[in-house]
């Protein structure tokens, strides 16, 4: 319990009191009036009792307000028939001495106090009846009661109709209230998880492109200073030395365009078929295995995506082929039709067995460099047979390209 509810709970009690004070004084100051001196007595005689007995009754049963109060939402039950036996407590004293008027004033704030919502405008038009009718003469007309009924009676559905909508209302603002905690919390979540997914993507990218570039010149760096270190002849250290040089700068350069998201090098002044075409004219030279490449069907500017993914997987089989295959001729296609872009290289290495896991980055990143674009990737390979890639992506022209 706050100590704000505790103050208003004495308040109520010392203000109930207070004002049953105020009317004992008055009554004794008064003096008792004739028997049937207001309406009230004159319509209910058999409730005018000593007020002195019912004010003391009072006083105690106005301890009950801080216990009621505080159970008011939970113990409606109780605070209902309590409210109603004040109010006829006050009856009662008003009936014995119109003084207690100015107690019966106390179910006004009271109403508001402890009963629901819904009866909160029930109560205060009883009290009012309360109120009106004591005041009224013993000679007012039997119609008083009649009246006040049909003032009383509307006001008191016209409240719990009110209440009920404030009560609707209310609860609709709670229920959106707590969805809108609840949204806020899936977007904090949904926010975190994507941000999550962003920083996983970016791995896997940065992973990717390490495998593609940098991992395999580095090794073909490595495979040619090994080259340099047996060779016997000058001519030859020195050729093998000036490709390491090369595979060095090479390296560097893609390394920073990995980390600035950038594409491949070869695409930034070329189309995919010259800049394949280059590449694979590198690679024979630095592998030392033949390589035929082939452009079939006319060729289209796609967009950069498609170009680097399409690159990307043949870099990455054919550094497979010089790391594995151990092969003596390798083939490049490169075909386009109106609807798909397919790239195929095939070796006549040792092979091995697709549906075997195969450790390392390269199979799988093809894989997913192909779904990215919504394209497929197929590997076919016997041991003793060679092996062949398969990569097929549809045709997404370049921005300001007809398709």
């Amino acid at each position: 319990m706050s100590r704000a509810q505790g103050r208003e709970r004495l308040l109520h009690v010392a203000l109930g009191h207070g004002l049953l004070a105020i009317s004992v004084v008055a009554a004794a100051v008064m003096g008792d009036p004739p028997r049937g001196g207001n309406a009230l007595a004159a319509a209910a005689p058999w409730i005018v009792a000593p007020w002195p007995v019912l004010a003391a009754v009072a006083a105690v049963w106005l301890a009950a307000v801080p216990w009621l109060h505080a159970r008011r939402h939970r113990a409606a039950v109780l605070v209902v028939p309590y409210y109603v036996l004040l109010m006829g407590l006050a009856a009662a004293l008003v009936a014995g001495n119109p003084a207690f008027v100015v107690f019966a004033s106390l179910g006004y704030p009271l109403a508001a106090a402890l009963l629901p919502t819904r009866l909160v405008m029930a109560g205060v038009t009883l009290t009012a009846v309360v109120v009106v009718v004591a005041q009224a003469g013993p000679g007012a007309p039997a119609g008083l009661f009649t009246v006040a009924g049909g003032i009383a009676v509307p006001l008191a559905l016209a409240g719990w109709y009110v209440s009920a909508e404030s009560d609707r209302r209310r609860r609709l603002i709670g229920e959106l209230r707590t969805a809108m905690d609840e949204n806020a919390d899936l977007h904090a979540r949904l926010l975190h998880q994507a941000r999550r997914a962003g920083v996983l993507d970016e791995r896997q990218r940065v992973a990717g492109e390490i495998h593609d570039t940098v991992a395999q010149d580095l090794a073909a760096l490595i495979g040619q200073l090994g080259a340099a270190g047996r060779a016997t002849a000058e001519a030859d250290r020195r050729r093998h030395l000036d490709q390491a040089a090369r595979l060095a700068r090479q390296s560097l350069a893609e390394t920073r365009r990995s980390v600035r998201a950038l594409g491949p090098g070869p695409l930034e002044d070329s189309r995919l078929p010259d800049a394949l075409g280059r590449m694979a004219r590198s690679w024979a030279a630095t592998a030392g295995v033949g390589l035929a490449v082939e452009v079939t069907g006319t060729p289209v500017a796609l967009s950069a995506d498609v170009e680097a993914t399409l690159f990307r997987i043949a870099q990455e089989a054919l550094a497979n082929v010089a790391k594995h295959a151990d092969a003596t001729r390798t083939a490049l296609t490169l075909s386009y039709t109106d609807e798909v872009v397919m790239l195929d290289i095939r070796d006549d290495g040792r092979g091995f067995v697709p549906q075997e896991a195969v450790e390392g980055f390269g199979v799988d990143g093809m894989r997913r460099r192909a779904r990215a674009v919504g394209g497929t990737l197929e590997i076919e390979s016997e041991p003793g047979r060679g092996s062949a890639v398969a990569a097929a992506v549809p045709v997404i022209p370049a921005e300001g390209e007809r398709p």
